[in-house]
C-alpha cells in the first residue's frame, strides 16, 4: 500500500530540550497506526511536530509523497491532514453547528453538503447542532472535535488520546466512531495511553521509548509479545 504520511528520523522538541531523537513512522492508505509507550515517550510530540505545532529540528514530514516539514498548521488542513488534540478540542461557546464550520473554515463551496455528511455520521450531536458546545458531556464533546476534523475530508487524521478521562461505555462509541471514519477511506495515526485497546483496534503499531523507536510491526502480534507485554502493557 501507498505511504499517505511518512515521518523520517525527525527530532524535535521545546527549547533546548530535545524530545524525539530520529523518530520514523508511516500510515498507509485507509490504515490504522497506533502509537503506545509510557507517559514522557513523546507520542504527543511526535503529533504536534507532524502537524507542525512542534518544530522539526532534523528529518522529514510527507503528506502523500510531499515535503510537509515545519509548514504551518493552517497549510498542513489544506494539504489533507486533520489534527483532534487531548484538550481544549472545541470551542464552548460556539453552537455544534458553529463548531462545525469553523473546521470548514477554507472550504469555498460544499459546507452544506458535508454538514449532512458528517451529521449522518455523528447522529447523536445531530439534534443538538444549535446547543453550544459548553453544554456537551466530555464524550460528546470528544465526538464533535472528531466531526469537526472531518470538515475538510481529510486523507490523514492524527488523534491524541481519544478516549482520555472518558467511561468505559463511551470509550467504545469513541472507537467505534474512529473504526467508521476509517472505513471511509480516512487513514488514522492514534496516540493512545490505554495500549490494549489500541493494539486490539489498530492494524500495525509503533512503540516509543524515551523519544526513540523501540518496537514496530502488526498491533495484533505486539499484544503476544512477551517483551512489550512485560514492558508497556502490563502483562
Amino acid at each position: 500500500m501507498t505511504a499517505v504520511l511518512r515521518v523520517q528520523d525527525v527530532v524535535a522538541g521545546y527549547g533546548e530540550v530535545e524530545i524525539l531523537h530520529g523518530v520514523s513512522i508511516a500510515v498507509s492508505e485507509a490504515e490504522i497506526v497506533a502509537v503506545i509507550g509510557p507517559n514522557g515517550a513523546g507520542k504527543s510530540t511526535l503529533l504536534k511536530a507532524i502537524f507542525g505545532l512542534v518544530s522539526v529540528r532534523g528529518g522529514r514530514v510527507e503528506l502523500v509523497g510531499r515535503d510537509v516539514t515545519n509548514i504551518a498548521p493552517d497549510r498542513i488542513v489544506q494539504s489533507g491532514m486533520s489534527y483532534v488534540p487531548q484538550t481544549e478540542n472545541v470551542f464552548p461557546s460556539l453552537t455544534i453547528n458553529e463548531n462545525l464550520e469553523m473546521g470548514a473554515y477554507v472550504r469555498r463551496d460544499g459546507l452544506r453538503d458535508r454538514l449532512e455528511r458528517v451529521y449522518d455520521l455523528f447522529p447523536d450531536i445531530a439534534p443538538r447542532r444549535a446547543e453550544r458546545a459548553g453544554r456537551l458531556s466530555g464524550g460528546q464533546r470528544q465526538m464533535l472535535a472528531l466531526a469537526r476534523a472531518l470538515m475538510l475530508d481529510p486523507k490523514v487524521l492524527l488523534l491524541d488520546e481519544p478516549s482520555a478521562s472518558l467511561s468505559p461505555k463511551m470509550v467504545d462509541s469513541i472507537f467505534e466512531k474512529i473504526g467508521d471514519i476509517n472505513r471511509g477511506g480516512t487513514a488514522i495515526l492514534l496516540v493512545e495511553q490505554n495500549a490494549k485497546e489500541a493494539l486490539s483496534f489498530a492494524s500495525r503499531a509503533y512503540v516509543l521509548a524515551m523519544g526513540e523507536n523501540r518496537f514496530e510491526g502488526e498491533a495484533k502480534e505486539m499484544l503476544d509479545n512477551e517483551e512489550v507485554g512485560k514492558l508497556y502493557l502490563g502483562a
